[in-house]
């Protein structure tokens, strides 16, 4: 726990930039003295140093919203950290999943980003088990209705790729991306351990290691 690389400013603080560790999403601005930097790297949990109540700030603390920390790092210069984290709950006070919930400029999403999102959402909704939710519903309905509705969905997917509707299809497969994401929630698996499995499949291979890729 070597901390003589951070340079914190004249008040001893550094600021820190939460990420989540599923999706590269920024979730929060605060900021860390050398006690918070070290109980974060003690107890993988976000802790940060409240300017306003100067004070240590353990996020969660008081919601129930811990954010598990899987990495810490540090910038070039010294002077700014970054904590990866997995979140138990939103990130922000007004209850957004981000404090960055605001957009000024709207930008494109990618297939990487929207899937941590929505998987995190179901997580979510598994956790709380809120009323009216469909992620609920289909829980508290059980895994083989899941399962069932995984059979109807690429049923759909096959109907409108033989139709040749474009249009019909990229619904169809989103139902269906939805709900393989749902059945991998229910049994404990994340779109990271799918990712895994692909890249050990489909890697680049080495002429050395004896081995050959697809």
């Amino acid at each position: 726990m070597d901390l003589s690389a951070v340079r914190f400013d004249e008040k001893g603080l550094v600021p820190v930039v939460v990420q989540d560790a599923r999706t590269g999403e920024v979730l929060t601005l605060a900021y860390a003295n050398r006690e918070a930097l070290e109980e974060t790297l003690r107890t993988r949990r976000s802790t940060f140093y409240s300017r306003s109540r100067q004070a240590l700030w353990r996020k969660g603390e008081t919601s129930g919203n811990v954010q598990e920390v899987v990495e810490v790092l540090l910038d070039c210069d010294g002077d700014a950290v970054v904590y990866r984290v997995l979140p138990q709950g939103p990130a922000c006070h007004t209850g957004e999943r981000t404090c960055f919930h605001r957009a000024l400029l709207e930008g494109e999403k990618d297939l990487g980003f929207v899937v941590g999102q929505v998987y995190a959402t179901i997580k979510e909704r598994l956790r709380t088990l809120p009323e009216g939710s469909y992620v609920a519903r289909m829980h508290q309905a059980g895994l083989d209705r899941i399962l069932k509705k995984i059979g109807e969905e690429a049923g759909e997917v096959i109907l409108a790729a033989k139709n040749q509707n474009p249009e019909e299809l990229r619904h169809e497969a989103a139902d269906l991306l939805f709900h393989l994401l749902l059945t991998l929630a229910e049994l404990g698996l994340t779109p990271e351990d799918l990712a895994k499995t692909l890249w050990e499949r489909h890697r680049p291979r080495s002429p050395y290691d004896g081995s050959h890729g697809n």
